[in-house]
């Protein structure tokens, strides 16, 4: 080869490895100088093994703060399997304080995985568990926080709070309808590795901690709700039901203070147990005929539209009224003869309100129905609601528009009911019912209320305070006589309805339901109570429901400080089954040979002949025939 030729291709080799070098360099000074941390983050990602450290999620409590649902702490167990070198040791060891067998957990930390989790025997186990583990120093297993939800009432609430799964993820109740709010964001836990999965010798690591989830206060009262929830036990095994559920609402704001049903199931639990069972809050969710408490607002209706006095106008009660060629009967046979309208109410007369329907007309009694509520959900920050099954406007008629009067071929929820007959009671206007009181941050700082809804006014102030008193005269002079309280002052209506299935009345099945508000001068809650199917009992709901009223509401307003009104109460009208009552007067100060009383009887203590004390207190009403301690000094 001629020297020239040599060193021409020579020189062009030269330049060529000096082009390569001159890109390289280039490319590395690139690298480093606009790329770094590009390239820094990459090959971190790579290294790094995450764990989650899970958020607390948010406290529920009831509106004194006391707590309705908690939190546990507790750990989870996950596994590096790079790092695990014994790994049948590692198995054998981790199978002792898990319930998992050993060949699973061997299968599961063989796994070509960065990083494995035990689901869901390794999940949220106990402290004392975790302190063993991490005394045995298995290579590659990691400890992380974790919380378990706690229900510390079982099964009271359990249908309304709901539960969480194992990811702490509302499934049901409120746990899922405030789950964004509850949730909270969860935190994580970073180890630098080699490529082979080998913590780096400095053990470098990284923690992003989490942030809590909201507390979520609610309207309820968990001393209100549990009274409900005793009657609810009570009624469901004493008359062996198939359902029974309650509602107590504040009748100004639409705030619910107690809600629940049973059968229930304890949420500690949940998995012992059918979707039917915890998927459903009942006073929400079923839909049934309301019988004769749905009256109440037919009554309101028709007295807002001044079609009655209900005083003097009048209606005899046969027994029936022919309606479409169709007989609508009166529970009493032979009917109630001639009544006035609030006779009508009181004695609940079908035949009654079928003509007090004929003054309404079918226009107007669908527009009260509408207004009332019955043709949508209440829109109520619970789960699962149910709107009820009512006629469209073209197919309500005569005979529908009948039926609808006394509560008898629609269908309606409880927390529809207890919404209308508040309006009913607290000057005509219809709240939205809500649970959901505020949200409070885990430094107790309310961070949003929410306010009461009102909807729309119904009937007028003077309408609503007639059908208070019409209300407390069914309560004291008729079919609602078993839940009255000396001096309480309650009004309501009782309900007694067929069960329908595919369209046919049940034989011998009845829903027997009871709605009432005290006290009536001035209304400050609202009780709903039905229970389905009873047996070995009375199947009327005034008879079997009036004498549950009766203990809820003296009990809730004895605990709210409600005053007694002794002197403006409707007095009841006694039958031979009542017992006849009389108020303690006041003996104190008086001399003993003055002190007379032929409906009482007396027992003297102490000495002296002035009355220095009495029990029972002044004002109290007691049986005739009642002794009173009488406490003598000087």
């Amino acid at each position: 080869m001629l020297p020239g030729l040599f060193y021409k291709r020579l020189k062009i080799i030269i330049v060529v490895v000096m082009l390569c070098i001159t890109a390289i360099c280039f490319k590395l000074s690139y690298n480093t100088i606009f790329l770094y941390n590009t390239l820094k983050t990459s090959a971190e990602d790579l290294w790094n093994r995450s764990f989650p450290i899970k958020a607390e999620r948010g406290k529920i409590l009831d509106v004194n703060n006391n707590i309705l649902v908690d939190n546990e702490p507790t750990i989870s167990i996950y596994a590096v399997p790079n790092q695990i070198k014994d790994k049948e040791r590692t198995s054998k060891i981790l199978s002792s304080y898990i319930d998992m067998k050993e060949e699973d957990i061997y299968s599961r930390i063989s796994k070509r995985a960065s990083s494995v989790t035990f689901h869901p025997n390794g999940k949220k186990i106990s402290y004392e568990e975790s302190n063993k583990i991490s005394k045995e120093n298995l290579d590659g297993i990691f400890l992380i926080q974790d919380t378990l939800r706690k229900y510390p009432y079982n099964e009271y609430m359990a249908s309304l709070l709901g539960f969480v799964g194992i990811d702490n993820i509302g499934f049901a109740g409120l746990e899922s309808y405030y789950n964004s709010y509850l949730q909270g964001k969860d935190g994580t836990l970073s180890y630098m590795m080699d490529a082979k999965g080998g913590l780096f010798s400095n053990k470098y690591y990284t923690l992003v901690s989490p942030s809590s989830g909201l507390n979520l206060k609610l309207t309820l009262d968990i001393n209100i709700q549990n009274i409900l929830e005793r009657e609810l036990n009570n009624a469901f095994l004493g008359y062996s039901a198939s359902e029974v559920m309650g509602i107590v609402m504040n009748p100004n704001n639409g705030e619910i203070l107690a809600i629940g049903n049973r059968p229930t199931y304890n949420n500690n639990n949940y998995q012992d147990y059918s979707q039917e069972i915890y998927n459903r809050l009942l006073p929400v969710y079923n839909s049934f005929e309301p019988g004769s408490t749905f009256k109440a607002m037919t009554f309101a209706a028709a007295l807002n539209e001044n079609l009655i006095d209900m005083h003097k106008d009048t209606y005899y009660d046969k027994g029936y009224e022919i309606v479409s060629g169709q007989r609508i009967k009166s529970w009493k046979k032979g009917g109630h003869g001639l009544q006035t309208y609030l006779e009508v109410l009181q004695n609940s007369s079908n035949p009654g309100f079928v003509s007090l329907s004929r003054k309404l007309g079918n226009e107007r009694m669908y527009q009260y129905v509408k207004n009332f509520g019955f043709l949508e959900k209440t829109g109520v920050d619970i789960q699962g609601e149910n709107k009820g099954i009512f006629f469209s406007k073209d197919n309500f008629h005569e005979l529908e528009c009948a039926t609808t009067s006394f509560g008898q071929g629609i269908s309606v929820t409880a927390i529809q009911l207890v919404s209308a007959f508040s309006s009913v009671i607290n000057g005509g206007y219809l709240y939205t019912p809500k649970i959901a009181k505020s949200l409070i941050s885990s430094n107790n700082e309310t961070i949003y209320e929410f306010k009461p809804q009102l909807k729309r006014q119904v009937i007028s102030n003077e309408t609503s305070e007639k059908m208070r008193y019409a209300l407390e005269c069914v309560v004291a002079k008729g079919s609602g006589r078993k839940a009255f309280v000396d001096g309480y002052r309650i009004g309501g209506k009782t309900g007694t309805a067929q069960i329908a299935e595919n369209g046919v009345y049940k034989d011998g099945a009845y829903i027997l339901s009871f709605i009432a508000g005290a006290p009536m001068n001035n209304p400050q809650v609202v009780v709903y109570f039905s229970i389905k199917e009873p047996h070995n009992c009375i199947q009327y709901g005034g008879t079997t429901v009036g004498p549950i009223i009766q203990r809820i509401m003296s009990e809730i307003l004895d605990y709210n400080d409600i005053e007694k009104d002794y002197e403006n109460e409707i007095n009841k009208t006694l039958t031979w089954m009542d017992e006849k009552t009389t108020i303690v007067p006041n003996y104190i100060g008086q001399e003993k040979k003055k002190i007379k009383n032929n409906l009482l009887k007396f027992s003297y203590y102490g000495e002296g002949n002035i009355v220095i004390d009495q029990i029972p207190k002044v004002g109290t009403i007691v049986p005739e025939g009642s002794t009173i301690m009488i406490q003598l000094g000087n």
